[in-house]
């Protein structure tokens, strides 16, 4: 995306004390840089596409830690999710979640045989539906969703 993504007063009052936080913390002032650039853009409401990956960085450790839930309450992290959806880690997680509920539309009109969930590793995991006419593998991991496996006729 080469547009710039657009902050509410909200999500930056949300985000700047948080990235101050993590710039107290860095001492190497080259791996600060993007931060400090990004602090500044936060400031003008608006987050340059350069800055965009690390925006969304910044906004997925703070939504999948629960912080700002705990610190802001649940309005909080609607507004941080929605802004992170902007982000190019948002959009691509979007993109596997319209291929996963695609892929789950062949199972409309079957009859559920066996529904179950597996672990493939840390955070992945794999839910396997069958039907008479298929075996339906979707991959749930922290970079998405997935369709994993179809078996044709495996019921």
């Amino acid at each position: 995306m080469d547009e710039p993504i657009a902050v509410d007063r909200l999500q930056r009052d949300i985000l700047v004390p948080q990235l101050e936080s993590f710039l107290a913390a860095a001492p190497d002032s080259e791996g600060r840089a993007p931060y400090i650039r990004l602090r500044q853009a936060l400031d003008r409401l608006l987050i340059p596409p350069e800055l965009a990956e690390r925006l969304g960085a910044v906004t997925e450790v703070l939504l999948s830690s629960g912080r700002v839930r705990s610190l802001y309450g649940p309005g909080a992290e609607l507004s941080l999710w929605s802004l992170f959806q902007k982000t190019p880690r948002g959009r691509e997680i979007a993109r596997s979640i319209d291929g996963a509920n695609t892929a789950l539309q062949r199972l409309i009109g079957q009859t559920i045989q066996g529904v179950s969930v597996v672990a493939r590793g840390p955070a992945a995991y794999a839910l396997i539906v069958q039907t008479a006419e298929m075996q339906m593998v979707v991959r749930f991991e922290p970079a998405g969703i997935r369709l994993e496996n179809v078996e044709v006729g495996s019921g």
